[in-house]
């Protein structure tokens, strides 16, 4: 392949030596607010492998996608309820709530970023941080990185 092809060719194609670098991280401060309260929001429902990737350099119709997953689909939809309500009471309510009843995959539209609840098989199943892997993964605060212990075991 030529050596300026394009990315996308360029991560089609892993034989080449061309290949795109990983993208760097980038920091938490210069996440907005609302963002941030999502992220806890999911937090406090107990989501699974919250991850925010920062799409501002290669989409247009937002800036991040905030991705998490549910064990089942009351989970998932509690999640969606908790980002929603959080949201609602500052004032932003999502534009748009696609999934919610088959609670597979939610998507929550607040414009500038997006919340993707997902069931874990789904989210194996579309992998959006493989497709978006031109992005950049956005480091998260420690409290939300911090690994959580059920009360109903001990930790290891």
């Amino acid at each position: 392949m030529k050596p300026n092809s394009t990315i996308k060719e360029q991560s089609l194609n892993p034989q080449l030596k061309g290949r795109p670098q990983t993208q760097a991280v980038a920091a938490a401060e210069k996440l907005d607010e609302r963002v941030l309260q999502a992220l806890h929001a999911a937090s406090e429902k107990k989501a699974i492998d919250l991850v925010v990737l920062d799409l501002q350099d290669i989409a247009s119709f937002t800036d991040y996608f905030v991705i998490t997953s549910g064990a089942n689909e009351r989970q998932v939809q509690a999640i969606a309820d908790g980002v929603s309500d959080t949201l609602k009471k500052v004032g932003s309510p999502a534009a748009r709530v696609e999934g919610y009843k088959t609670a597979e995959w939610i998507l929550l539209d607040y414009g500038d970023f997006i919340v993707h609840v997902f069931e874990q098989k789904a989210r194996s199943f579309y992998d959006l941080e493989r497709l978006w892997r031109e992005s950049k993964r956005v480091e998260l605060p420690a409290e939300l990185n911090a690994k959580k212990v059920s009360s109903l075991r001990r930790e290891s």
